[in-house]
């Protein structure tokens, strides 16, 4: 998980806006009902927010991952949205394999995932640079071979105390927390279309401003 402070959350240049008709959009998190509710599971969470959006049902897929293929509207690009069904860990495997299957590259992908390092309210988005520690994200580079993806880290913020961060990520929100989660969710999915629709830059300037 996300230790140290990166440099570049608000120091980013303009780049060259991307046209694409696919995107592979990754949801991070662990399976099985105990782990549903957690910080950890956040990713998983702001890509339910996009399937209600669509309309959409996700079904296995032969990546190891529950997929939802659609648009975001008639005439958009093409659109998949995926939960690997692994550990969070081993989440590279299932994310090379919707990159091969899909024929589809590292520009192309869109991860979500928890953030220790900013808080709860806060999002952050990126392209590459480190993983801050975080497992998933490390086996996503390790076996797609970059770190070269566009990144929406959803604050869970620093657990309290000297509680463990595998303790405090692997916990559902606190009670304050849950009453703005919908919320929370709601930004970070549009920060997911606003990526798509408008390029990383421009969805930078909107969401990294508030």
């Amino acid at each position: 998980m996300g230790h140290g402070h990166d440099d570049d959350d608000e120091h980013f240049e303009e780049q060259p806006r991307m046209t694409t008709d696919r995107w592979i959009v990754v949801g991070l998190g662990n399976p099985g009902p105990q782990y549903a509710a957690t910080r950890h599971n956040v990713g998983q969470m702001v890509l339910d927010e996009l399937a209600g959006r669509t309309g959409g049902s996700f079904s296995a897929h032969r990546s190891r991952a529950q997929v939802i293929e659609t648009r975001l509207r008639p005439g958009g690009p093409r659109l998949v949205l995926a939960k690997p069904l692994t550990y969070m860990n081993t989440s590279g495997g299932p994310v090379s394999a919707l990159l091969r299957y899909y024929d589809a590259t590292a520009e192309q992908l869109i991860v979500v995932h928890d953030e220790l390092d900013i808080p709860f309210d806060t999002l952050r988005l990126k392209r590459g640079g480190g993983e801050g520690g975080h497992n998933g994200l490390r086996d996503i580079s390790k076996a797609t071979g970059t770190k070269d993806y566009l990144r929406v880290r959803v604050g869970v913020g620093r657990p309290p105390g000297r509680m463990d961060t595998a303790d405090y990520v692997l916990r559902p929100f606190g009670s304050a927390e849950a009453k703005d989660l919908p919320l929370h969710l709601d930004r970070a999915a549009d920060a997911v279309e606003r990526i798509i629709d408008d390029g990383l830059t421009a969805a930078q300037n909107a969401f990294h401003s508030s």
